[in-house]
């Protein structure tokens, strides 16, 4: 029986709002997927550290405090560094068009903004999660 895909949500940064992270977590939970909540206020080092514990899927970033081009290319360095390449990155929260392609190059797969449905974030994941033959 292949296992449910496992889902890291995680807030970095100094949000102090996790609304939106919450709804996420509760559809992926719906859809069938195990998920693991950081909680507020993550540095890159603590997300990516719990991505390694966890042996997760997919590290679902969510953020509203401007700060995504500093952490979330931060967050795809670290994990690259520590040898992660098999995890799917995406981010949601409030993040300007214009941002989305420097994302991209710095290895966010998708940016999902305000507004979104879960229904559509449920659905790239289940198309573009990566397994392991035997993760």
């Amino acid at each position: 029986m292949e296992r449910p895909i496992r889902v890291l949500v995680a807030k970095p940064g100094l949000d102090g709002h996790d609304r939106g992270a919450k709804v996420i977590a509760r559809a992926l939970r719906e859809a069938g997927m195990e998920v693991i909540y950081t909680g507020l206020r993550q540095t890159p080092e603590q997300i990516v550290e719990a991505a390694i514990q966890e042996d997760v899927d997919v590290v679902a970033l969510s953020i509203l405090s401007g700060a995504h081009n500093t952490l979330f290319p931060k967050i795809t360095k670290l994990l690259k560094e520590r040898g992660v390449d098999d995890v799917l990155v995406i981010g949601g929260g409030v993040i300007p068009e214009e941002d989305i392609p420097f994302l991209k190059e710095h290895g966010i797969a998708e940016i999902f903004t305000p507004g979104t449905p879960t229904s559509a974030v449920i659905e790239y994941i289940k198309q573009h999660v990566k397994r392991a033959v035997e993760k």
